[in-house]
């Protein structure tokens, strides 16, 4: 696992032998065993190395057998030794045992077509000096980065953001049309970033830059999860034995390795069953992870240590305080890139940090929910769907009379109009209103319409509604998970590759192995969610694996008690640098709707947590990036000092 960097002037002028230095050194943290670089007529790439496989002989870049192609790669094949075989019969010649070396003989043999004979995870670039063309890649389902920018003449790309922006003619500038889906969904489906000019690599896609006169770039995709229509007829004892024996294929695979491996252990379903998958297939002892906080009802740690115990693993937690979280917040932001879309990536940093003490590779159970359905909001629509069908039977005006009343009107209790509002009481047919505002978004439409004001253009559920579109032949649970897989689960990957790397650690998803996910998309909507239990086969298939009080157990979703915090008299530091005049809430926000949101939540009206952080993440990130105040906020936001306390 590694960071990567380069620039290719496409009309072949001179190299940047400084810029791709200051690039590359910015992204330290992603690979502190090593750097390398390559330069040659306007073409200059950069490594970091974090040395998991042939720790002696893999590094970076790389070249072939000639010289004509050389490559700076990010990830793990985890086929790497099947596909190697059949290379050396075709005639070419290793020189070390790392992943890398395959990647780049498997462009030499197939072209373009390389990156589909690949199992694992991959952002890389590869210089085709003969040709005088760039190709890049990024793995089907996005686990690792890849951006990049590009004038006409110059071709930057990176595995951070920040390193791009290390470059002297690339600046830092607000994209303002990403502000309303930002608000809503907390991140950006698209291309763009929140950075003008600055793109990232969809997944499952290639890119190739073509030098000369008339440069040109032809993005291409080589892959994509599928959303079958129609499923095939197996007994439930079927579909359960295959998802099992798959599921531990997956694992098995990601224990590749010749350092270290460990376990992020939250004591839910999924990073339990890998944990016992890995105990039972290795036979030295097992590292697991924990993160919790001191408000037991935000804490899993108990779970965790039950899980641990149970399966017999090494277990480690770590306990993370209010002023640990906010003093962590601005330098977090800054490694992410972007604003920080769910709390529990500073939840992940610390458990990542602990980690990092004692291995280098961790697994995760990041991806499964995805897949099977694990998220209470895809039962919630699917029963408003039915009601609503019925209920537009009811005349508009009665509706509309109704829906006031349920929004409105004091007559009921605070508590009983936020659940009917969750109904088909108080909500419209579309799924916009019925599923999108109901259950993911943190401000609706109309919110962030007058949140923004005259910053408002965009429609912030384009993305999500695109690939809703897309599949519209299959069942609704299948188009959910794919819109899913699509926009929330490629933020969920950024957040996990980013917050590990920020450690020098590197995490690896079994779920997301893409074998297994168009196993998962081909398993019957029955078969993941019956009656209130989603992730049906899952739980089935690993019944032998774990007590039923861990798989049956209701989710809670990496929680944090940041709403309660929020209300604690020593927050008030927080609501004043919301307000700050200087901050980039104050441009772009309505202060008046904020000043408004801020005194209901804290007067316990309604629990506004979700909005605040949204706008709290927004107001670090623009110090972080774009106001000049990166030194005055970098220890924290509560002034004092940080550090969490570890148990063992």
């Amino acid at each position: 696992m590694c960071g990567i960097a380069g620039t290719v002037i496409a009309d072949g002028s001179r190299g940047e032998s400084r810029a791709i230095r200051r690039m590359t050194d910015i992204i330290a943290h992603r690979g502190p065993d090593g750097d390398g670089f390559y330069e040659n007529d306007g073409v200059a790439f950069g490594h970091r190395r974090l040395s998991i496989i042939d720790l002696a002989t893999g590094s970076q870049p790389m070249t072939n057998e000639d010289g004509s192609l050389w490559i700076t790669y990010n990830g793990e094949i985890f086929n790497h030794a099947d596909l190697r075989p059949e290379l050396e019969r075709a005639g070419h010649r290793y020189h070390s045992r790392c992943d890398t070396e395959t990647v780049l003989h498997a462009y030499e043999e197939y072209g373009d077509e390389c990156v589909c004979r690949f199992r694992g995870m991959f952002a890389f670039a590869v210089w085709d000096q003969t040709n005088q063309r760039l190709f890049c890649a990024r793995d089907r389902l996005g686990i690792k980065p890849f951006y990049y920018f590009w004038n006409g003449r110059r071709f930057a790309f990176a595995s951070e953001i920040k390193a791009l922006l290390e470059h002297p003619e690339i600046s830092a500038n607000i994209n303002e049309q990403l502000l309303p889906e930002y608000l809503a969904f907390g991140y950006n489906s698209g291309e763009e970033t929140m950075f003008a000019g600055i793109r990232k690599l969809m997944p499952g896609h290639t890119l190739t830059l073509r030098c000369g006169s008339d440069p040109t770039i032809e993005i291409k995709q080589f892959w994509d999860a599928p959303c079958p229509a129609e499923f095939e007829r197996r007994s439930d004892e079927e579909w359960i034995a295959e998802c099992r024996t798959r599921l531990e294929d997956a694992v098995r695979t990601r224990l590749m390795s010749d350092v270290p491996i460990g376990m992020f252990l939250s004591g839910g379903v999924d990073s339990s069953a890998i944990a016992a998958i890995i105990k039972r297939s290795t036979s030295g002892p097992v590292k697991t992870f924990a993160v919790g906080y001191g408000e037991s009802d935000f804490s899993e740690l108990a779970y965790a240590r039950q899980v641990a115990e149970r399966i017999g693993t090494e277990h480690h937690d770590v306990v993370v305080s209010m002023d640990d979280f906010f003093n962590a917040l601005p330098q977090l932001v800054w490694h992410e890139d972007e604003p920080i879309s769910w709390p529990s990536s500073v939840s992940l940093f610390f458990v990542a940090r602990l980690a990092a003490e004692q291995v280098k590779v961790v697994l995760t159970g990041e991806g499964s929910d995805e897949l099977f359905g694990g998220y209470a909001r895809y039962r919630f629509y699917q029963l408003n769907q039915r009601w609503m069908n019925a209920y537009r039977s009811v005349p508009g005006s009665v509706r509309g009379g109704i829906r006031d009343l349920v929004t409105n009107r004091p007559m009921l209790s605070a508590s009983l109009r936020r659940k009917l509002g969750h109904t088909v009481l108080g909500r419209d047919a579309n799924i916009e209103s019925l599923y999108l505002d109901n259950f993911y978004c943190a401000f609706d439409g109309a919110e962030v319409k007058q949140l923004l004001a005259e910053h408002y253009a965009a429609n912030p559920y384009a993305f999500f509604l695109k690939y809703w579109e897309t599949v519209k032949r299959s069942p609704t649970l299948g188009r959910l998970l794919y819109a899913d897989q699509k926009t929330y689960l490629v933020e969920l990957l950024m957040k996990q590759d980013q917050m590990s790397m920020a450690c020098s650690i590197e995490s690896r998803v079994p779920f997301l192995d893409h074998l297994f996910v168009e196993f998962a998309a081909s398993v019957p909507p029955h078969m993941k969610l019956r009656g209130k239990e989603g992730k049906y086969i899952l739980k089935k298939a690993v019944t032998d694996l774990l007590p039923e009080s861990i798989i049956y157990r209701q989710k809670q979703g990496f929680p944090t008690p940041i709403g309660d915090w929020l209300r604690r008299d020593r927050a008030k530091v927080l609501v004043n640098y919301l307000r700050d005049p200087d901050g980039i809430l104050a441009t772009y926000v309505n202060q008046e709707f904020l000043g408004d949101l801020l005194e209901k939540h804290y007067s316990g009206k309604y629990d506004a947590t979700d909005r605040i952080w949204r706008l709290l993440s927004l107001q670090v990130w623009g110090d972080m990036y774009l106001t000049g105040r990166r030194e005055q906020f970098w220890d924290g936001l509560m002034q004092v000092p940080t550090g969490a306390t570890q148990t063992a």
